[in-house]
């Protein structure tokens, strides 16, 4: 059995131009790079005495916080035997290779919000688990469910039955400062319970982490000592608050080398609010292509002064569109606050929900112009999307299959179709009694877990499956 701990890593070489727009090259490697430290490599440890006296104390905030930091490990199959050579899965996903099916085992951290058990974590972390494990650091177990998940900031939000738990509360991580200092707390080569101190080094970072549509990257950097195992974990003030979810590492091993990635509380906060409240992420789009206002861009285009962000194109009936934004305008603020490159707008525009007005002051032909810009949503409206419409084109009524249809079927999850009307299900030639098993490569489970595939999917998806006569099926469909 495999063992990794996740902490993605980025390659040195990319740190000259980790600023870029909407950018989908992945510089970070696989998590698997990370398999040079498993729990059989043993860890250096080396005596180091303190001095007597500090420049600053850590011990409240440690001690305050150290207890909702929670331990996550996940349990899921490699792969799939029957995925091999099929032309439908090829043509979507490319050649994939046939290994045998084993159980891997992962872990990472999480942070609890709430007395109620809900827990914040790295999506990377329990993307296509089959089983996950909370930790107290108490030494409590519990199954943990997902409660829902946003692959563009690599935020997942987690649920466990349990009462009166310690939890860390929010600050605000646009509060924080350059040289402030700041605690990482996680679980890094299965060291429970791990306390690091450092330094805000930079912040609005973006480090082309994420190979996802819409992605939002304006992380955190510091210097405080993150390794793999602690991904979810907490970045804390020294008051004690959340002001960031450690993510990411840049360094040639794999470990730590003095550049630490968080994604900032304020929009960790908004992820989690919205999953809460309505069972998924309610993107905003303003519609419009940037990039970085560099000397360069400014002399070409007759820009005098060198502030706010480039838009090169703008989306035709979108946001920005319709507000009388243009090509070739500079973005110099949203609502007040000023943003001087791709990372900061962007984390500005994630506030804010479809539908809510913003005002943006931009640059045009060197004189400041306003513009109230109402904000749309992914499919292009201004209302608030919700998967149930989805579920419902489908056309049909799903239930978990039993222990009893697993073991004959020789699969370990799956949703069967026990109802089929008209709908993209039944359009796309599936018929009554298919159980579905995976979509888009990620474990179906229960209906919850459809709705969470099918929120974070567009144009369309590839579903696979069995029938309960044993022949295994593939289908694509639309969503949109």
């Amino acid at each position: 059995m495999k063992a990794q701990k996740f902490l993605l890593p980025i390659a040195y070489a990319a740190l000259g131009g980790m600023i870029a727009v909407f950018s989908s090259n992945y510089i970070f490697t696989n998590p698997s790079v990370n398999n040079n430290v498993t729990s059989n490599t043993p860890v250096k440890v080396t005596r180091v005495f303190a001095s007597d006296s500090t420049a600053s104390d850590f011990t409240w905030a440690a001690e305050k916080s150290v207890d909702a930091v929670v331990h996550v490990t996940t349990e899921y199959t490699q792969t799939l035997d029957y995925s091999f050579g099929n032309p439908l899965f090829d043509f979507f996903f490319g050649p994939y290779d046939r290994m045998p099916r084993q159980k891997v085992q992962s872990s990472g951290s999480g942070v609890i919000l709430t007395h109620d058990g809900f827990i914040v974590t790295n999506n990377h972390v329990i993307e296509n688990a089959d089983e996950i494990t909370v930790i107290l650091n108490d030494k409590r177990k519990f199954a943990a469910k997902v409660v829902g998940t946003d692959p563009s900031t690599d935020i997942a939000l987690l649920k466990i039955e349990a009462d009166d738990l310690p939890f860390i509360p929010f600050g605000n991580s646009d509060n924080i400062h350059i040289g402030e200092w700041v605690l990482a707390i996680g679980n890094p080569f299965n060291l429970t319970s791990t306390v690091t101190a450092g330094i805000v080094s930079a912040k609005a970072r973006n480090i082309n982490l994420l190979r996802k549509d819409f992605a939002i990257e304006s992380f955190i950097q510091t210097d405080a000592a993150v390794n793999p195992g602690n991904s979810g974990g907490a970045l804390i003030n020294l008051k004690g608050e959340l002001i960031g979810i450690n993510t990411a590492i840049a360094s040639k091993t794999g470990s730590f080398t003095g550049y630490a990635f968080a994604v900032p509380s304020n929009i960790v906060k908004k992820v989690v609010t919205d999953i809460i409240e309505f069972g998924e992420v309610q993107r905003a789009i303003l519609g419009v292509r940037i990039q970085e206002l560099t000397a360069e861009v400014a002399q070409e285009n007759g820009i005098k002064e060198i502030k706010g962000v480039y838009v090169f194109d703008v989306e035709k009936g979108g946001a920005a569109d319709a507000a009388g934004i243009k090509p070739g305008d500079v973005i110099l603020s949203v609502n007040g606050v000023d943003v001087n490159s791709t990372a900061q707008l962007q984390e500005q525009i994630s506030r804010y929900r479809p539908n809510q007005k913003v005002d943006i002051i931009v640059n045009r032909n060197n004189s400041k112009k306003h513009f109230e810009v109402t904000l749309r949503n992914l499919k292009g409206g201004t209302g608030i999307v919700k998967t149930d419409a989805t579920i419902a084109s489908l056309g049909a009524e799903f239930k978990e299959i039993t222990d009893k249809q697993k073991k004959q079927l020789g699969i370990n999850y799956g949703i069967q179709v026990v109802e089929l009307k008209d709908g993209k299900l039944k359009d796309g030639g599936i018929k009554k009694g298919y159980i579905i098993t995976r979509m888009n490569r990620t474990p179906i489970r229960s209906v919850d877990d459809l709705k969470r595939v099918l929120s974070i999917s567009s144009g369309g998806v590839l579903i696979e499956g069995i029938y309960p006569n044993g022949v295994v099926a593939y289908y694509a469909i639309g969503v949109d």
